[in-house]
C-alpha cells in the first residue's frame, strides 16, 4: 500500500487554557512537526509545509519498521533532548543542525544527537484512514499501536483536566516544551485547518533574523530563522517565528 499523506491539522492561538467540557490537552513539543509514513515497505517524513525530512533523520528512518506493529501513518514531534541523565531539556539548536546538504554529517549527527518521534495523533492505521474518525477514537488507536512500543517512538501524554494542563504549561517550559495544545474530542483530523488550540508561554526577545523560508504557497516569506548572541559573543539560531499575516 501507499498512503496519500495529507496536509497536518493546525492549531490557532489563544490567551489562556481554555475551560470547557469536551477537550483533551497535551504538551506542545518543540521540535518539528512530521508526519512520518510507514506503508509496509519504506518510511516517509514530512515537514507541516510538506517538505521532505526522510534523508536527515536515518535513525528513525531505520527504527520504525523495527518498533511499529504495522503500516501506519503518524501525527507528530521530531525532537532532540539533551543534557545530563534526568536533566536533560529539548534542544532546538542541536534538532536544527540535523538539517543539513552533507550525509557524512547527517550519519554523525544521528549518533551524536540522536532524534525521538512523539506521536500525538493518528491518520491511517493498515488499510483504514482515520481522518474522519474522532479524536477520541484516533487516540484510542493510536495508544493502542504503541502499547509496548520503545524508543525512539514515544506517546505524548493527554489530560482532560484543566488544571492539569495548567499546571503543565507552567512547569514544562524549564524543559523545553512550547506550551500546551487543546484538540476537541468529537472532532475529525482537519487537514490544514486550524481547528486546535495552543497555549503558548509568553516569551519575548530582541532577537536577529538569520534566514527565512518561502512560503508554501510559493509566494511571499513563510517563517524567519532567528538567533541571539551569547555571552561568548557568538551568533546562534534559537528558533523560527512563522504564522505572518499579509500586509
Amino acid at each position: 500500500m501507499r498512503y496519500d499523506v495529507p496536509a497536518p491539522m493546525l492549531a490557532k492561538g489563544v490567551d489562556a487554557i481554555p475551560d470547557a467540557a469536551g477537550l483533551s490537552f497535551e504538551p506542545k513539543w518543540d521540535g518539528f512537526r512530521v508526519l512520518a509514513a510507514w506503508d509496509g515497505t519504506e518510511v516517509e517524513l514530512a515537514s507541516r509545509g510538506a517538505k521532505p525530512l526522510t534523508r536527515y533523520f536515518p535513525e528513525i528512518v531505520d527504527a520504525l519498521p523495527r518498533v511499529l506493529p504495522g503500516p501506519c501513518v503518524i501525527d507528530g514531534e521530531l525532537v532532540v533532548a539533551t543534557g545530563e541523565p534526568g536533566a536533560q531539556r529539548l534542544d532546538w539548536e542541536a534538532l536544527s543542525a540535523r538539517i543539513h546538504p552533507a550525509a557524512s554529517r547527517v550519519t554523525r549527527l544521528a549518533t551524536e544527537t540522536p532524534a525521538m518521534l512523539i506521536a500525538f495523533d493518528l491518520i491511517a492505521e493498515g488499510d483504514d484512514p482515520l481522518v474522519d474518525a474522532p479524536f477520541r477514537e484516533r487516540r484510542a488507536r493510536l495508544e493502542r499501536m504503541l502499547a509496548g512500543v520503545g524508543h525512539p517512538v514515544h506517546l505524548t501524554r493527554t489530560t482532560l483536566d484543566a488544571d492539569v494542563a495548567g499546571r503543565w504549561l507552567a512547569e514544562f517550559e524549564g524543559a523545553g516544551l512550547d506550551g500546551v495544545v487543546a484538540k476537541r474530542l468529537d472532532e475529525p483530523y482537519a487537514p490544514g485547518k486550524r481547528t486546535m488550540l495552543k497555549i503558548k508561554h509568553a516569551r519575548t526577545a530582541d532577537v536577529v533574523a538569520l534566514g527565512y523560508r518561502v512560503h508554501a504557497s510559493g509566494a511571499g516569506v513563510g517563517s524567519l530563522l532567528v538567533g541571539l548572541y551569547g555571552d561568548d559573543g557568538e551568533l546562534r539560531q534559537v528558533g523560527g517565528v512563522s504564522a505572518f499575516t499579509a500586509a
